[in-house]
Protein backbone atom coordinates (compact mmCIF):
# COMPACT_ATOMS: atom_id res chain seq x y z
CA UNK A 1 0.00 0.00 0.00
CA UNK A 2 1.07 3.38 -1.04
CA UNK A 3 1.31 5.69 2.03
CA UNK A 4 1.77 8.98 1.00
CA UNK A 5 3.77 11.85 3.65
CA UNK A 6 2.18 14.62 5.38
CA UNK A 7 1.31 17.52 4.52
CA UNK A 8 3.45 20.54 5.74
CA UNK A 9 1.82 23.97 5.81
CA UNK A 10 2.95 27.14 7.26
CA UNK A 11 1.28 27.92 10.44
CA UNK A 12 1.97 30.54 13.24
CA UNK A 13 0.62 29.56 17.38
CA UNK A 14 -0.85 32.70 19.10
CA UNK A 15 -2.27 33.53 22.11
CA UNK A 16 -4.14 36.66 21.76
CA UNK A 17 -6.35 37.71 25.04
CA UNK A 18 -7.59 34.29 26.77
CA UNK A 19 -7.78 32.64 23.67
CA UNK A 20 -5.17 30.33 21.98
CA UNK A 21 -5.17 29.51 18.09
CA UNK A 22 -3.53 28.55 14.67
CA UNK A 23 -2.75 31.72 12.63
CA UNK A 24 -2.43 31.11 8.57
CA UNK A 25 -1.73 33.16 5.92
CA UNK A 26 -4.14 33.04 3.07
CA UNK A 27 -1.48 31.91 0.42
CA UNK A 28 0.26 29.39 2.60
CA UNK A 29 -2.73 27.68 2.70
CA UNK A 30 -2.62 24.55 -0.33
CA UNK A 31 -4.54 25.90 -3.13
CA UNK A 32 -8.11 24.76 -2.39
CA UNK A 33 -8.35 25.32 0.92
CA UNK A 34 -7.55 29.15 0.20
CA UNK A 35 -11.16 28.92 -1.15
CA UNK A 36 -14.32 29.23 1.38
CA UNK A 37 -15.80 25.65 0.97
CA UNK A 38 -15.73 22.09 2.34
CA UNK A 39 -12.48 21.65 1.37
CA UNK A 40 -10.87 24.32 3.55
CA UNK A 41 -13.49 23.03 6.60
CA UNK A 42 -11.90 19.68 6.46
CA UNK A 43 -8.88 20.80 6.43
CA UNK A 44 -8.97 23.09 9.40
CA UNK A 45 -10.67 20.37 11.18
CA UNK A 46 -7.91 18.01 10.94
CA UNK A 47 -5.22 20.35 11.76
CA UNK A 48 -7.59 20.97 14.80
CA UNK A 49 -8.08 17.00 15.34
CA UNK A 50 -12.13 17.56 15.04
CA UNK A 51 -14.17 15.83 15.06
CA UNK A 52 -13.11 13.74 18.18
CA UNK A 53 -15.67 11.57 19.65
CA UNK A 54 -13.34 12.12 22.94
CA UNK A 55 -13.80 15.24 23.16
CA UNK A 56 -9.47 16.24 23.61
CA UNK A 57 -8.34 16.48 20.20
CA UNK A 58 -5.32 14.75 21.24
CA UNK A 59 -4.10 14.48 17.61
CA UNK A 60 -4.51 17.80 16.50
CA UNK A 61 -3.60 21.58 17.64
CA UNK A 62 -6.73 21.92 19.37
CA UNK A 63 -6.93 22.28 23.03
CA UNK A 64 -10.64 20.60 24.02
CA UNK A 65 -11.83 23.82 24.73
CA UNK A 66 -13.64 26.81 22.64
CA UNK A 67 -10.91 28.98 23.67
CA UNK A 68 -7.81 27.08 22.57
CA UNK A 69 -10.19 25.30 19.28
CA UNK A 70 -9.84 28.15 16.85
CA UNK A 71 -8.13 29.59 13.85
CA UNK A 72 -7.53 32.47 12.16
CA UNK A 73 -6.59 33.13 8.18
CA UNK A 74 -4.98 36.45 7.31
CA UNK A 75 -4.49 38.27 3.64
CA UNK A 76 -3.63 41.82 2.84
CA UNK A 77 -6.90 43.43 2.94
CA UNK A 78 -8.46 44.12 -0.23
CA UNK A 79 -10.83 47.36 1.41
CA UNK A 80 -9.54 50.84 1.05
CA UNK A 81 -8.14 52.16 3.81
CA UNK A 82 -7.26 48.55 5.80
CA UNK A 83 -4.17 46.66 6.58
CA UNK A 84 -5.39 42.93 6.71
CA UNK A 85 -8.21 40.96 6.07
CA UNK A 86 -8.95 38.93 9.45
CA UNK A 87 -11.17 35.51 8.63
CA UNK A 88 -12.09 33.68 12.25
CA UNK A 89 -12.90 30.32 12.09
CA UNK A 90 -14.64 28.59 15.41
CA UNK A 91 -13.43 24.60 15.12
CA UNK A 92 -16.61 22.47 16.82
CA UNK A 93 -14.56 19.78 19.25
CA UNK A 94 -16.73 16.76 18.61
CA UNK A 95 -18.72 17.48 15.43
CA UNK A 96 -17.80 17.98 11.83
CA UNK A 97 -18.36 21.79 11.03
CA UNK A 98 -16.53 24.92 11.00
CA UNK A 99 -18.54 28.17 12.64
CA UNK A 100 -17.83 31.29 10.29
CA UNK A 101 -20.79 33.00 11.92
CA UNK A 102 -18.63 35.89 14.42
CA UNK A 103 -15.74 36.88 15.64
CA UNK A 104 -12.83 36.34 18.35
CA UNK A 105 -12.50 39.20 20.21
CA UNK A 106 -9.44 38.11 22.02
CA UNK A 107 -7.42 36.41 18.77
CA UNK A 108 -8.10 40.18 17.46
CA UNK A 109 -5.16 40.89 19.86
CA UNK A 110 -2.90 39.15 18.13
CA UNK A 111 -4.14 39.81 14.44
CA UNK A 112 -2.61 43.32 14.39
CA UNK A 113 1.05 41.25 15.36
CA UNK A 114 0.73 38.61 13.36
CA UNK A 115 0.26 41.36 10.16
CA UNK A 116 3.04 43.47 11.22
CA UNK A 117 5.85 40.05 11.32
CA UNK A 118 4.27 38.59 8.37
CA UNK A 119 4.53 41.34 6.35
CA UNK A 120 0.85 42.70 6.09
CA UNK A 121 1.24 46.18 6.96
CA UNK A 122 3.41 48.45 5.00
CA UNK A 123 6.92 49.41 6.06
CA UNK A 124 6.35 52.40 6.49
CA UNK A 125 3.15 52.37 8.66
CA UNK A 126 5.35 50.76 10.94
CA UNK A 127 7.34 53.09 13.72
CA UNK A 128 11.01 52.26 14.66
CA UNK A 129 10.01 52.52 18.18
CA UNK A 130 5.95 53.39 19.32
CA UNK A 131 2.76 52.32 18.68
CA UNK A 132 1.95 50.66 15.08
CA UNK A 133 -1.55 51.34 14.61
CA UNK A 134 -3.06 48.10 12.33
CA UNK A 135 -6.72 48.91 10.33
CA UNK A 136 -8.43 45.63 10.39
CA UNK A 137 -11.37 44.15 8.32
CA UNK A 138 -13.40 41.75 9.87
CA UNK A 139 -14.76 39.27 7.54
CA UNK A 140 -17.35 36.71 8.97
CA UNK A 141 -18.93 40.55 10.29
CA UNK A 142 -17.62 42.65 7.66
CA UNK A 143 -16.85 45.67 10.71
CA UNK A 144 -13.46 47.67 11.03
CA UNK A 145 -11.00 47.09 14.11
CA UNK A 146 -7.99 48.80 15.01
CA UNK A 147 -5.74 47.61 16.63
CA UNK A 148 -2.94 49.50 18.81
CA UNK A 149 0.75 47.13 19.13
CA UNK A 150 3.54 48.49 20.74
CA UNK A 151 6.76 47.87 18.45
CA UNK A 152 10.20 48.04 20.43
CA UNK A 153 13.40 48.24 17.37
CA UNK A 154 10.77 47.69 14.80
CA UNK A 155 9.79 44.55 16.07
CA UNK A 156 6.61 43.42 17.57
CA UNK A 157 6.85 43.86 21.36
CA UNK A 158 5.47 41.20 23.29
CA UNK A 159 7.10 41.38 26.99
CA UNK A 160 5.82 43.79 29.05
CA UNK A 161 4.36 44.13 32.47
CA UNK A 162 0.43 44.62 31.39
CA UNK A 163 -1.56 41.87 33.38
CA UNK A 164 -5.29 40.37 31.69
CA UNK A 165 -6.97 38.25 34.38
CA UNK A 166 -7.18 34.82 32.96
CA UNK A 167 -3.53 35.11 31.93
CA UNK A 168 -0.84 34.10 34.36
CA UNK A 169 1.53 35.74 33.11
CA UNK A 170 2.05 39.76 32.10
CA UNK A 171 2.97 40.62 28.73
CA UNK A 172 2.35 44.06 26.24
CA UNK A 173 -0.85 45.81 26.03
CA UNK A 174 -2.47 45.80 23.29
CA UNK A 175 -5.41 48.06 23.04
CA UNK A 176 -8.22 47.21 20.57
CA UNK A 177 -11.23 49.39 19.30
CA UNK A 178 -13.91 47.83 17.66
CA UNK A 179 -15.49 50.48 15.97
CA UNK A 180 -19.45 50.52 15.18
CA UNK A 181 -19.71 46.96 16.84
CA UNK A 182 -23.46 46.45 15.85
CA UNK A 183 -24.66 44.17 13.53
CA UNK A 184 -26.36 46.14 11.22
CA UNK A 185 -28.17 49.62 11.50
CA UNK A 186 -30.28 51.22 14.03
CA UNK A 187 -32.92 48.99 16.03
CA UNK A 188 -30.66 45.79 14.54
CA UNK A 189 -28.73 46.72 17.49
CA UNK A 190 -31.26 45.27 19.69
CA UNK A 191 -33.03 42.44 16.84
CA UNK A 192 -36.61 43.20 18.81
CA UNK A 193 -36.36 47.04 19.12
CA UNK A 194 -36.53 46.27 22.51
CA UNK A 195 -33.88 47.27 24.77
CA UNK A 196 -35.72 44.26 27.32
CA UNK A 197 -37.63 41.41 26.00
CA UNK A 198 -39.79 38.53 27.24
CA UNK A 199 -38.75 35.27 26.11
CA UNK A 200 -40.84 31.93 26.88
CA UNK A 201 -38.92 28.63 26.56
CA UNK A 202 -41.32 25.55 26.56
CA UNK A 203 -41.07 23.32 29.03
CA UNK A 204 -38.26 25.68 30.98
CA UNK A 205 -39.81 29.10 31.97
CA UNK A 206 -40.46 32.92 30.77
CA UNK A 207 -37.34 35.40 31.51
CA UNK A 208 -36.55 38.70 30.99
CA UNK A 209 -34.00 39.06 28.53
CA UNK A 210 -31.94 41.67 26.37
CA UNK A 211 -30.82 40.66 22.92
CA UNK A 212 -28.31 42.77 21.64
CA UNK A 213 -26.00 42.47 18.54
CA UNK A 214 -22.80 44.05 19.31
CA UNK A 215 -19.54 42.62 18.95
CA UNK A 216 -21.36 39.01 18.71
CA UNK A 217 -25.17 38.80 18.91
CA UNK A 218 -25.31 37.97 22.53
CA UNK A 219 -28.60 36.94 24.98
CA UNK A 220 -28.35 38.40 28.34
CA UNK A 221 -30.44 37.34 31.65
CA UNK A 222 -30.59 37.86 34.86
CA UNK A 223 -28.67 35.35 36.95
CA UNK A 224 -31.41 35.28 39.72
CA UNK A 225 -33.81 34.39 37.04
CA UNK A 226 -32.46 31.34 36.11
CA UNK A 227 -31.40 30.43 40.31
CA UNK A 228 -28.29 31.36 39.94
CA UNK A 229 -26.19 34.25 42.23
CA UNK A 230 -24.12 35.27 39.22
CA UNK A 231 -20.38 34.55 41.20
CA UNK A 232 -20.55 30.71 39.73
CA UNK A 233 -17.55 29.33 37.97
CA UNK A 234 -16.59 26.75 35.66
CA UNK A 235 -17.06 23.56 37.34
CA UNK A 236 -20.51 24.89 38.95
CA UNK A 237 -21.97 24.78 35.76
CA UNK A 238 -20.13 22.62 33.25
CA UNK A 239 -20.65 19.51 35.56
CA UNK A 240 -24.52 19.58 35.41
CA UNK A 241 -25.44 18.20 32.10
CA UNK A 242 -28.97 19.43 33.55
CA UNK A 243 -27.90 22.91 33.32
CA UNK A 244 -26.14 22.89 29.94
CA UNK A 245 -29.19 21.67 28.24
CA UNK A 246 -31.02 23.99 29.90
CA UNK A 247 -28.87 27.06 28.39
CA UNK A 248 -28.89 25.56 25.24
CA UNK A 249 -32.33 25.42 25.02
CA UNK A 250 -32.89 29.28 26.06
CA UNK A 251 -30.20 29.88 23.40
CA UNK A 252 -31.98 28.42 20.48
CA UNK A 253 -34.92 29.58 21.01
CA UNK A 254 -33.69 32.97 21.79
CA UNK A 255 -31.85 32.48 18.34
CA UNK A 256 -35.09 32.26 16.20
CA UNK A 257 -36.30 35.13 18.31
CA UNK A 258 -33.27 37.29 17.52
CA UNK A 259 -33.87 36.39 13.47
CA UNK A 260 -30.34 34.17 13.31
CA UNK A 261 -31.87 31.03 12.41
CA UNK A 262 -35.62 29.90 11.70
CA UNK A 263 -36.26 26.75 13.41
CA UNK A 264 -34.60 25.75 17.11
CA UNK A 265 -32.82 23.02 14.88
CA UNK A 266 -30.82 25.13 13.59
CA UNK A 267 -28.87 25.90 16.79
CA UNK A 268 -26.74 22.70 16.44
CA UNK A 269 -24.67 23.34 13.62
CA UNK A 270 -24.73 27.44 14.80
CA UNK A 271 -23.12 27.28 18.26
CA UNK A 272 -21.00 30.05 17.98
CA UNK A 273 -23.58 32.67 17.86
CA UNK A 274 -25.86 34.02 19.82
CA UNK A 275 -23.76 33.60 23.27
CA UNK A 276 -25.81 33.80 26.24
CA UNK A 277 -24.62 35.03 29.45
CA UNK A 278 -26.20 35.85 32.67
CA UNK A 279 -25.47 38.92 35.04
CA UNK A 280 -25.72 40.12 38.81
CA UNK A 281 -25.13 43.05 40.35
CA UNK A 282 -21.92 43.38 42.80
CA UNK A 283 -21.14 41.08 44.84
CA UNK A 284 -17.96 39.68 46.76
CA UNK A 285 -16.43 36.16 45.13
CA UNK A 286 -13.24 34.37 44.49
CA UNK A 287 -11.94 33.54 40.88
CA UNK A 288 -10.93 30.45 39.75
CA UNK A 289 -7.29 31.07 40.84
CA UNK A 290 -8.83 31.98 44.25
CA UNK A 291 -8.23 35.78 44.14
CA UNK A 292 -10.51 37.36 46.34
CA UNK A 293 -12.77 40.19 43.68
CA UNK A 294 -14.78 42.75 46.30
CA UNK A 295 -17.85 44.08 45.00
CA UNK A 296 -16.80 47.78 45.27
CA UNK A 297 -14.01 47.08 42.97
CA UNK A 298 -16.31 46.03 39.85
CA UNK A 299 -20.03 47.44 38.28
CA UNK A 300 -21.81 43.82 37.68
CA UNK A 301 -20.63 40.36 37.67
CA UNK A 302 -21.33 38.41 34.10
CA UNK A 303 -21.15 34.60 33.30
CA UNK A 304 -20.68 33.82 29.62
CA UNK A 305 -21.39 30.43 27.91
CA UNK A 306 -19.59 29.29 24.43
CA UNK A 307 -19.58 26.70 22.56
CA UNK A 308 -21.69 25.16 24.96
CA UNK A 309 -19.74 25.83 28.17
CA UNK A 310 -19.34 28.48 30.47
CA UNK A 311 -15.72 30.28 29.69
CA UNK A 312 -13.02 30.35 32.07
CA UNK A 313 -13.25 34.15 31.26
CA UNK A 314 -14.59 36.43 28.77
CA UNK A 315 -14.80 36.69 25.05
CA UNK A 316 -13.77 39.37 24.26
CA UNK A 317 -16.79 39.80 21.49
CA UNK A 318 -18.88 39.25 24.24
CA UNK A 319 -17.20 41.84 26.71
CA UNK A 320 -18.20 44.27 23.46
CA UNK A 321 -21.72 43.06 23.89
CA UNK A 322 -21.31 44.15 27.64
CA UNK A 323 -19.86 46.95 27.44
CA UNK A 324 -22.42 48.58 24.59
CA UNK A 325 -25.44 47.18 26.72
CA UNK A 326 -24.19 48.96 29.76
CA UNK A 327 -23.78 52.43 28.51
CA UNK A 328 -27.59 52.17 26.81
CA UNK A 329 -29.95 52.82 29.78
CA UNK A 330 -32.76 49.85 30.26
CA UNK A 331 -31.02 47.26 29.29
CA UNK A 332 -30.64 44.54 32.03
CA UNK A 333 -26.51 44.82 31.79
CA UNK A 334 -26.99 48.56 32.48
CA UNK A 335 -29.64 47.91 35.14
CA UNK A 336 -27.25 45.16 36.92
CA UNK A 337 -24.96 47.58 36.94
CA UNK A 338 -26.74 50.57 38.56
CA UNK A 339 -28.44 52.31 35.74
CA UNK A 340 -28.00 55.58 33.91
CA UNK A 341 -25.77 56.53 31.19
CA UNK A 342 -21.90 55.30 31.73
CA UNK A 343 -19.15 55.49 29.14
CA UNK A 344 -17.19 52.31 30.32
CA UNK A 345 -17.91 49.30 33.06
CA UNK A 346 -15.79 47.23 34.90
CA UNK A 347 -17.04 43.42 35.57
CA UNK A 348 -16.01 40.13 37.31
CA UNK A 349 -16.12 37.45 35.74
CA UNK A 350 -14.61 33.82 36.80
CA UNK A 351 -11.22 34.64 36.32
CA UNK A 352 -11.10 38.08 38.09
CA UNK A 353 -11.70 41.54 36.31
CA UNK A 354 -12.09 43.20 32.57
CA UNK A 355 -12.68 46.93 31.94
CA UNK A 356 -14.60 47.75 28.73
CA UNK A 357 -15.45 51.78 27.69
CA UNK A 358 -18.32 52.05 24.98
CA UNK A 359 -19.17 55.10 23.25
CA UNK A 360 -22.78 55.53 22.79
CA UNK A 361 -25.13 58.70 21.47
CA UNK A 362 -28.81 58.52 20.17
CA UNK A 363 -29.62 59.14 16.50
CA UNK A 364 -33.04 60.23 15.45
CA UNK A 365 -33.95 58.50 18.58
CA UNK A 366 -32.11 55.18 18.37
CA UNK A 367 -29.10 54.36 20.75
CA UNK A 368 -25.62 53.67 18.44
CA UNK A 369 -22.80 52.52 19.50
CA UNK A 370 -19.87 54.33 17.81
CA UNK A 371 -17.00 52.32 19.12
CA UNK A 372 -16.06 49.91 22.23
CA UNK A 373 -12.42 50.02 23.54
CA UNK A 374 -10.43 47.38 25.73
CA UNK A 375 -7.02 46.11 26.37
CA UNK A 376 -5.44 42.45 25.93
CA UNK A 377 -2.17 41.15 25.22
CA UNK A 378 -0.85 38.95 22.70
CA UNK A 379 2.17 36.43 21.82
CA UNK A 380 3.50 34.40 19.49
CA UNK A 381 4.03 30.30 21.20
CA UNK A 382 5.41 28.46 18.31
CA UNK A 383 6.01 29.33 14.79
CA UNK A 384 7.01 26.90 12.05
CA UNK A 385 4.74 24.49 10.23
CA UNK A 386 1.52 22.44 11.00
CA UNK A 387 1.63 18.34 9.47
CA UNK A 388 -1.25 16.80 8.97
CA UNK A 389 -1.87 13.51 6.93
CA UNK A 390 -3.17 14.10 3.45
CA UNK A 391 -7.22 14.70 2.88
Amino acid sequence: MDHKPQLKIPATYMRGGTSKGVFFKLDDLPEQAQLEGAIRDQLLLRIMGSPDPYGKQIDGMGGATSSTSKTVILSKSTQAEHDVDYLFGQVSIDQPFVDWSGNCGNLTAAVGSFAISNGLVEASRIPENGICTVRIWQKNIQKTIIAHVPVSNGQVQETGDFKLDGVTFPAAEVQIEFLDPADGEGDDMFPTGNVVDQLDVPDIGSFQVTFINAGIPTIFLNAKDLGYHGTELQDHINSNATALARFEKIRAHGAVKMGLIKDISEAATRQHIPKIAFISEPKNYTTSSGKQVLEDEIDLLVRALSMGKLHHAMMGTAAVAIGAAACIPGTLVNLAAGGGERHAVRFGHPSGTLRVGAQAKQHHGTWVIEKAIMSRSARVLMEGNIRIPPL
